[in-house]
């Protein structure tokens, strides 16, 4: 995520008139503010703030680390001012509780932002529509048609394939001895599965598939990127000046002409020859959807292309950064890789393809997932929320417009719900109950309550079974002798985080 001060910093040594100007403006607004009447409102604890920017420029370039390291002071709510907008922020379980169940509906909105508009055909998308009836009827969309666990199941086929080529891949470096690059290796492989079950091919190779491919990974980039008018509208126009707006333009009239295609395609295919129920993807429920309105639900031509949006964002590069930090940490500790093989061999029992009744069985398996996901948050600030109306939350008034930031990530690493939070243990797993569904608050990766991620399901099948292969079928280790302390732990911004330095390893031994 590129933060505001950079931005800021960058602009301003470039234009010393302006920045003249806006030094002149802050000191009048700390003047006419200082003299202003106090609010007799019990308001959440928040550090100073400058006038105008209020507290953006506390905010790093990883702000879950700056945000955590904030709370520790002023506590597990606590209030800032993003420019002109009251942030809440939340970093503890009971007040993520609070906001996600005891005033869920009150919390169940999402801050307007012009980005979004732009990005996903004005909010027409599940993760960030309104509150409404038309959020409603795409979230019984996505529970019914695209994501439910029969739905899921039927991409198992897609699922092996996918990964059997990828055991294939890695079985040819294991028989050279020669590094391979997992980061790579996942984010192909998520993006396959997904591209696949939405579209019902790949969009990996050739022009257009490395054009489309680029153009999501910079569609994350401007989502994830802290955009200046959004919080200061006078200052809205820096987003001209430095390309910001043109960039954001230019992604999303690109996006759209390539998922124009991808729905004129499947529309001719589906009306030259019908489709075969038992293999239809994510385009063509939405069209059947879209075309005959049999179940009730109404949306247009934009709102496809934004759900199939929303898919790629939460599908391909969360779904690839768990399995790259999952493995990360089993080349750091070699005992819990150990512990981790033992278990999936030993349910496979010489049987070289994995089931889903296999996975099941393989608990260890699970622990390592959920602590990954406790210890590498994949988006570590959940998608903010906003306050519909006037509430008190855990003694404090809230007001109407407020907008929200869950640190799920600070809230994972709580002491005060987790021993030693700060080492990788799945063994904590094991005779907990603790899940990452949304009803223990302690471990909420996907969200809670009504704007829960509805994809659990789907994102966990890719997880345990590319992991479960991985160690079944290969023996690893860090390239030229290295050891697992020896990685560099560094995390690179963005709306989810994965490392900043790819993972290299090597396959020393294939049991394929």
């Amino acid at each position: 995520m590129l933060s505001f001060k950079h931005q800021m910093a960058e602009f301003l040594l470039q234009n010393p008139f302006i920045f003249t100007f806006i030094t002149i403006f802050l000191v009048w607004q700390f003047v006419r503010r200082v003299a202003a009447p106090t609010n007799s409102k019990n308001l959440p604890p928040s550090p100073p703030k400058l006038p105008i920017i209020g507290n953006l420029h506390q905010i790093g370039t990883l702000p879950h680390h700056s945000l955590q390291s904030m709370s520790k002071k002023y506590g597990p709510l606590m209030l800032l001012h993003f420019g002109n907008v009251p942030t809440l922020i939340v970093s503890s379980a009971d007040a993520a509780r609070e906001i996600m169940k005891t005033h869920d509906v009150i919390f169940a909105d999402r801050p307007d932002s012009s980005v979004s508009r732009r990005l996903l055909y004005d909010m027409k998308d599940l993760s960030v529509a309104p509150y409404g009836e038309y959020w409603r009827q795409l979230k019984s969309i996505f529970v019914l048609q695209l994501l439910s666990n029969k739905r899921v199941q039927s991409f198992h086929a897609i699922r092996d394939e996918e990964t059997a080529l990828m055991m294939e891949k890695i079985k040819e470096s294991c028989l050279s001895s020669s590094p391979l690059n997992m980061s790579d290796l996942f984010t192909a492989i998520t993006n396959d599965v997904v591209c696949r079950s939405a579209f019902g091919r790949k969009y990996r190779d050739g022009a257009t598939g490395e054009k489309f491919l680029q153009l999501i990974t910079e569609f994350l980039g401007l989502l994830g990127t802290i955009s200046v008018g959004e919080f200061i509208p006078w200052l809205a126009w820096i987003n001209r000046v430095n390309g910001f707006d043109a960039r954001v333009d230019f992604v999303a009239k690109e996006l759209d002409e390539f998922l124009e295609g991808v729905i004129q395609e499947h529309w001719d295919m589906e009306n030259s020859s019908g489709k075969d129920e038992s293999k239809e993807n994510f385009v063509d429920i939405l069209l059947k959807i879209y075309k005959d309105n049999t179940t009730g639900v109404s949306i247009d031509r934009d709102g496809i292309k934004a759900i199939i949006l929303d898919v790629f964002a939460a599908g391909t590069d969360t779904t690839s950064t768990v399995l790259e930090w999952a493995m990360t940490e089993l080349l750091r500790h070699p005992i819990v890789m150990k512990k981790l093989q033992n278990e999936v061999r030993g349910v496979l029992n010489g049987n070289h393809d994995i089931t889903d009744a296999d996975l099941e069985k393989m608990h260890y398996l699970k622990a390592v997932v959920k602590e990954t996901l406790r210890f590498h948050t994949p988006i570590p600030l959940l998608v903010p929320r906003e306050a519909r109306e006037d509430v008190k939350v855990m003694g404090y008034d809230i007001a109407a417009g407020t907008m929200v930031m869950t640190n799920a990530w600070a809230i994972g690493q709580d002491p005060l719900y987790w021993k030693e939070p700060q080492k990788f243990q799945p063994e904590r797993f094991l005779n907990s109950s603790i899940d990452f569904k949304g009803l223990d608050f302690q471990l909420i990766p996907f969200g809670a309550g009504r704007r829960g991620c509805p994809g659990i399901s789907f994102a966990m099948a890719t997880n345990e079974l590319v992991l479960a292969n991985i160690v079944q079928k290969f023996d690893w280790e860090l390239p030229n002798g290295a050891k697992g302390e020896d990685l560099d732990m560094s995390e690179r911004p963005g709306v989810s985080i994965h490392r900043k330095v790819p993972l290299f390893a090597v396959a020393t031994q294939c049991y394929l």
